[in-house]
């Protein structure tokens, strides 16, 4: 078994090791969540140390991205906007994939009315606007990091479980299942056991491009006022400002904004990388 999952790994890595825009798309994904985890240590400044003798100044040896308009550090709070961005985004995901694995799962292996019922529930949730359904939970909730992750969350996992229960369906009819079941395994220790994990390709690409889809609902929020409260940095919060004086100072705009495109474009290349690695038409 051992051998076997070595074999596996080592043709879904020469897979994607061909794929040169997501390695590279990979490798800054990394890159990026490094720098997350270390923003308190690397951040040339704190967030929130403010200098009014430097307001509005260039980049320099001293202030790489330049300082906005209280003489705060840019790169300081770029590190920490990612930082935040990171949390709700792997965040979120993270509830995600728990709600959709275990709705997904039941409903797919149970079929039937169990199925019927689940189903309806998330077309429902399905066919609210994610976003304005996001928006009124903020504005219940409050502006807290953990409120902005459930809001972010509340809606998202419905597509995930469409995914793990598509999946499930494909996967229960396949002849080594009905050797389990005719062994005596029980629902559960097959899904866990069998289904979930011969349904991973498309769980994993799902996640790949869930969580800058988390960060863009994230920024969107900050966007129109109702992200993480101040002095706590935000992508959207950076982009909207920057572009009140992107003529005067188009630093403030250029940093935050390159950088959130480049990272969703690293999400991207990574996630059309891996869903290349696991279809099951590619070429080992």
């Amino acid at each position: 078994m051992t051998e076997k999952k070595r074999t596996m790994t080592t043709i879904l890595w020469g897979r994607l090791r061909r794929n040169k825009a997501a390695v590279v798309g990979g490798c800054f994904v990394l890159f990026l969540i490094l720098c997350a985890i270390l923003a308190p240590v690397i951040a040339p400044y704190s967030y929130t140390q403010s200098n009014f003798l430097a307001t509005y100044q260039g980049p320099s040896w001293q202030h790489w991205f330049g300082t906005d308009e209280l003489g705060r550090d840019m790169l300081s709070r770029l590190l920490y906007s990612l930082q935040t961005a990171s949390l709700i985004g792997f965040g979120a995901e993270a509830v995600e994939l728990t709600l959709g694995l275990f709705l997904g799962a039941i409903a797919g292996y149970a079929g039937g009315l169990t199925d019927t019922i689940l189903m309806r529930i998330v077309d429902i949730v399905y066919g609210f606007p994610s976003l304005l359904f996001s928006i009124i939970m903020v504005v219940l909730l409050g502006h807290s990091l953990f409120a902005i992750l459930i809001a972010v969350s509340a809606t998202s996992w419905v597509g995930m479980a469409r995914i793990v229960r598509s999946q499930v369906i494909t996967v229960k009819q396949s002849d080594y299942i009905q050797a389990a079941r005719g062994m005596g395994a029980t629902g559960w220790q097959i899904i866990r056991r069998y289904v979930i994990p011969n349904s991973l390709g498309p769980i994993v690409v799902a996640v790949t491009f869930g969580i800058p889809a988390n960060m863009m609902v994230e920024s969107a929020l900050s966007l129109i006022g109702l992200g993480v409260e101040a002095p706590t940095p935000s992508w959207g919060a950076l982009i909207s400002n920057g572009d009140q004086a992107m003529f005067s100072f188009p630093y403030l705009l250029i940093f935050p904004a390159f950088t959130f495109a480049l990272t969703l474009l690293s999400f991207t290349f990574l996630g059309d990388g891996l869903r290349n690695v696991f279809d099951s038409k590619s070429t080992q």
